[in-house]
């Protein structure tokens, strides 16, 4: 069966109708964009901040619309506020635009994890660190922000499909922690083709339209770069600081120096540089190689101004409990690598403590 193209998808979506004109919605001018990829369909639909609630019933139509039509093997529908809907979709009489509200309310503390450039296991880093929390008496929520390239599905062993109750994405439970990602969402092998705003609105509704409850921390795994995602949680989120990974070299530490930089730019607080690949142990002979260097991310940090929270070894274990779905947080708590991240955990909610206006809660102590 061939797969439907664009302008078929668009006349498809004329059966639904915008709740605020009346009109369909592709003639409201709500439709800003569809896309069609290896069976998957992708709609991106314009709202205002204040028609936003009232056209979310359109866009769960839409996408199960979609997602029930010959030659398409699943849908996605996103609201985004790249630019105003249509005249007949706002309003008439203009209003004082009011302030977001912040995201993630009944999150203590909302902490980044980040890294200037990909391929320094920042992902790693991010599920080890949140099992790791979660194991020392925190309640944790781990939310992968890498639109583009999302690997906590495969890295916590996750599959399904978040459940919807009332409108609402529930998290899903793995490890000890809450996880949402929108890899949990769309076929894996799907590329996310989506301009800057299609991403910012995927990001909030990952964050807004989710039930996440009350947590004490949540780890947002950031996408690589100081581009939308980072300046999306920056302004949605009242983040309470940021995590920077690196390795030791210098074409990695000039990189995170850059996402250190944007952190301050934007008044984030940065809680420290993690050196991940410190060093390599032969597990025949037990010969330490550094393959990488060692040491930089520490010198890094103290150039900067910033806290070194510690080095993560390259380690086999490592790569094969991400592969297989068991983070060696949980797998392995007691070997080199779970203590290193159990430790960089510990430190991290220690500082978050003793920042003002920091987050009440259990108290870890560093073994």
């Amino acid at each position: 069966m061939s797969e439907p193209t664009v302008e078929g998808l668009r006349d498809a979506l004329r059966a639904i109708t915008d709740p605020l004109s009346g009109r369909d919605i592709v003639a409201a001018g709500l439709v800003e964009s569809i896309a069609m990829h290896q069976g998957g369909a992708q709609v991106s639909l314009l709202a205002s901040r204040e028609t936003a609630a009232a056209l979310e019933p359109a866009r769960r139509a839409a996408e199960a619309l979609l997602a029930g039509l010959p030659g398409v093997r699943g849908a996605r529908g996103v609201l985004t506020g790249s630019r105003p809907p249509s005249a007949a979709a706002t309003p008439a009489v203009a209003k004082p635009a009011a302030a977001k509200p912040v995201l993630l309310p009944e999150v203590r503390a909302v902490v980044a994890v980040a890294s200037g450039k990909g391929g320094v296991g920042k992902s790693t880093v991010a599920v080890n660190l949140a099992v790791s929390l979660a194991r020392q008496g925190l309640r944790v929520g781990l939310l992968d922000a890498d639109i583009y390239g999302p690997s906590l599905p495969r890295m916590l062993g996750l599959h399904a499909r978040p459940e919807v109750r009332e409108g609402r994405m529930i998290p899903l439970d793995a490890w000890g922690i809450k996880a949402l990602s929108i890899g949990l969402l769309v076929d894996a092998e799907t590329p996310m083709i989506w301009r800057g705003p299609m991403v910012m609105g995927a990001l909030e509704q990952l964050m807004g339209q989710a039930e996440w409850g009350a947590l004490d921390i949540m780890l947002v795994d950031m996408p690589p770069g100081t581009g939308d995602a980072q300046l999306t949680m920056a302004q949605r989120v009242a983040l309470a600081g940021a995590v920077i990974v690196s390795t030791p070299q210098d074409v990695a530490l000039a990189d995170a120096r850059r996402g250190v930089r944007m952190f301050e730019q934007v008044r984030v607080p940065v809680l420290g540089l993690v050196e991940n690949m410190s060093y390599f142990c032969c597990p025949a002979c037990g010969h330490r190689a550094e393959i990488f260097g060692h040491g930089g991310a520490r010198a890094e940090a103290a150039r900067l101004g910033a806290d070194f929270l510690g080095e993560v070894p390259l380690l086999l274990d490592i790569r094969e409990s991400g592969d297989a779905g068991a983070p060696v947080a949980a797998a392995a708590p007691d070997s080199a690598a779970g203590l290193a991240f159990a430790a960089i955990a510990a430190l991290v909610w220690q500082k978050l403590g003793a920042a003002p206006g920091a987050p009440a809660g259990p108290k870890i102590t560093i073994t």
